[in-house]
């Protein structure tokens, strides 16, 4: 139902699924779970979700397809993929998803049994940025730093919506630090409901986070108000960060983001006062500005200098197998040379980061303009790239393709320009590989099916073995069952099957495992914290970017900076088709600022036009004075658009429409997406 994963326990009456709950032997959720959740009953009975493997017979969009056998869908993919890579060689194929996760590896043995280097995940339009900015300065991802939210003093949230997000253990274990007498700073352009359950609230005008940052940073190094001794300790390159902070003063990041420079001194002092029990958090969807990558360095830099990291409060970073004295499972990936062609980004050369996934806006680039090579062919697995994009990028993204293949579980706009649809089961319907969850106490994880599926779907390892059985490379996936992957994964554990059976999972330590300050060692070269990074001295990446003022648009025009987020209900443009969480919300609304729309004849209720130079939709207004002038907000992923989903269909705004240019802007640093950065127009219907 969303990337979150929640744990669940699923009952099973009568060979029908009656009730789903959080799993009770899961730490944080209490047997509690979101509406989300709860609706993938409504999902897994759902006539309108996908059944059957398909082929297209008229033209792309047309949603004209015919129904085939899964032979017949893996044969003619395989035989596709073959003439393709016989014109444009092996490297032509990519394969694109929604991210890794807990069972992502599956996927991935796709893309590399047919020989290709090109795997991307969606992450570029979501966690990238703060993913590159860990990886620079501590030299671990972002999978591996969890925050310890139940035990800190101080959290500071940037427009992360957490309640609206909500990981239910997450959302659990903030409320109770709040209970616990924690503080909440919330900073935002408006007033979601995580910022109505906030010690502070400060409303920023758009863009202009790292200005904040910036002067926190100046504020915490003059007052001394960081971690001495831990920053004497693990911190490269203060030298040269208050070389560069010197001008960034309170006084100036007032004139920038409207926060007045009083409040940004008081907020350094609280966090100085609460350290190192403080959680500075950089984000999860953080593909928004220009200069999200040096933002989310600037929160992870304030974190090292409060104390923070491997700290009871703070940020955890995850214990590998290894280090709490077990096995880890064995890699399915291990069993497929690695291609020796390098990704598309890679032959593009220096000056930006790239990491383990692909970045998406070099793959589009690639298809468009068949440069630095050809991308004829492209797998999408539970992602919808094509409900987030422009009509035009979808078009030029078509033009460049031979072949698109979709793995879902619901019909989307992607399936909807597809030559090949492969229905995957439900996660109810169907068993999964064994994931690792990360953290300081590492954990298996298994998924188990509930019921058998209802419709002519697979699982996606099922998948996998029928593309590469077609494609003649079956000794690379050579399990007959889920029973034949999870005992080869397990193999040097110790641990069995059976071990799962109670509640889902199997620990690998007793109890979690944190460094002390004498044994802490980070993973970069030089084992501290780098902020002259030596991975982005090897990219050739500057360590500092002076700050831009971003452009303002011309409100008394009806111009606007378009932003856009989570809902509680609604996960991006999966969930909006489901029974149940469309009769709680059907469609989204236009959040704006109250004296603006009295300005421009609006009022709640009324319907207005949106705009961008090519596209124009109309949403009805929500007038609100908890929002910033220059910007107006919508929930995300209505995607309107597909005949198939009749319950969604022609209600709502979908904002990737509204994107133009979107798709060619890569962020300064990291090359990921800068999805705030447009303006749109505005006038009441």
């Amino acid at each position: 139902m969303c990337s979150v994963r929640c744990p669940i326990r699923v009952e099973v009456t009568d060979g029908r699924v009656t009730w789903i709950e959080g799993n009770p032997y899961v730490p944080g959720m209490e047997g509690s779970l979101c509406a989300r959740g709860s609706a993938g009953v409504a999902l897994l009975y759902d006539f309108e979700r996908l059944q059957y493997p398909m082929i297209r017979t008229g033209q792309r969009g047309s949603g004209q397809f015919k129904r085939v056998s899964w032979n017949e869908a893996f044969t003619y993919v395989a035989e596709r993929i073959k003439e393709i890579q016989s014109q444009y060689g092996k490297k032509a194929v990519a394969l694109l998803d929604r991210g890794a996760g807990l069972f992502g590896e599956i996927q991935r043995l796709i893309v590399r049994g047919l020989g290709s280097p090109n795997y991307f995940s969606h992450d570029d339009f979501c966690r990238k940025n703060v993913d590159l900015a860990y990886q620079t300065l501590l030299g671990y991802g972002r999978p591996e730093v969890s925050y310890d939210f139940a035990n800190t003093k101080h959290m500071v949230f940037y427009g992360r919506n957490a309640v609206e997000a909500l990981g239910v253990r997450e959302v659990n274990n903030i409320i109770r630090a709040l209970e616990n007498g924690a503080e909440l700073t919330y900073i935002d352009v408006r007033v979601s409901k995580t910022a109505t359950k906030a010690t502070r609230y400060f409303q920023i005008r758009p863009g202009t986070d790292y200005a904040l940052n910036l002067a926190l940073i100046h504020v915490i190094l003059r007052e001394n108000l960081f971690d001495k001794e831990f920053v004497d300790r693990f911190v490269s390159g203060i030298t040269e960060l208050e070389d560069f902070i010197k001008n960034y003063t309170p006084q100036w990041a007032e004139r920038e983001t409207g926060i007045p420079a009083y409040e940004i001194i008081n907020l350094a002092r609280a966090l100085g006062a609460a350290k190192p029990r403080v959680i500075i958090y950089p984000g999860w969807f953080a593909a928004r500005y220009m200069d999200a990558f040096y933002f989310a360095r600037s929160v992870i830099i304030l974190n090292a200098l409060l104390g923070s990291i491997e700290q009871k409060g703070g940020l955890i970073l995850a214990k590998t197998p290894k280090e709490v004295g077990a096995r880890g499972i064995k890699s399915l990936l291990d069993r497929i040379p690695a291609s020796e062609e390098k990704r598309v980004e890679a032959e593009e050369g220096q000056g930006f980061l790239y990491d383990g996934a692909g970045h998406i806006l070099h793959l589009f680039k690639a298809i468009k303009t068949a440069k630095p090579y050809p991308i004829k062919a492209l797998f999408v697995v539970r992602y919808d790239p094509f409900a987030g994009v422009t009509q035009k990028d979808i078009q030029e993204i078509l033009n460049g393709l031979d072949l698109l293949v979709t793995v879902d579980v619901n019909y989307s706009a992607t399936s909807w320009y597809a030559d090949v649809i492969l229905p995957e089961s439900t996660y109810l319907e169907r068993d999964d590989i064994i994931g690792l969850q990360r953290g300081a106490k590492p954990t298996l994880v298994m998924r188990r099916q509930a019921i058998k599926p209802l419709y002519d779907t697979k699982a996606k390892w099922e998948i996998v073995k029928g593309v590469l059985n077609a494609y003649g490379v079956g000794d690379y996936m050579p399990y007959e069952s889920i029973e034949d992957i999870w005992s080869y994964q397990l193999e040097e554990t110790g641990i069995k099957i059976e071990d799962f059976n109670k509640t889902g999972q199997v620990a690998l330590c007793k109890e979690p495992k944190m460094y002390s300050r004498e044994e802490l060692k980070f993973k970069t070269p030089s084992g501290k914290i780098e902020i002259l990074s030596s991975k982005m001295a090897e990219r050739e990446v500057p360590y500092f970017l002076d700050y831009h003022d971003p452009a303002r648009p011309n409100i008394e025009e009806g111009e606007f900076r378009l932003i856009f987020g989570r809902m509680a209900v609604h996960t991006h443009v999966q969930t909006h088709n489901n029974r149940y969480l469309n009769e709680i919300v059907p469609e989204n609304e236009l959040w704006i600022n109250d004296k603006v729309a009295t300005k421009l004849g609006i009022r709640s209720g009324d319907w207005v036009e949106v705009s961008s130079e090519d596209y124009a939709g109309k949403i009805k207004a929500k007038v609100t004075p908890f929002i910033h002038p220059e910007v107006v907000f919508m929930y995300r992923g209505f995607e309107n658009e597909v005949p198939w989903k009749s319950r969604s269909f022609g209600r709502g705004l979908n904002e990737g429409r509204l994107l133009k240019g979107a798709f060619d802007r890569m962020a300064y640093g990291s090359h990921t997406g800068a999805l705030f950065e447009n303006f749109v127009k505005v006038r009441k219907i």
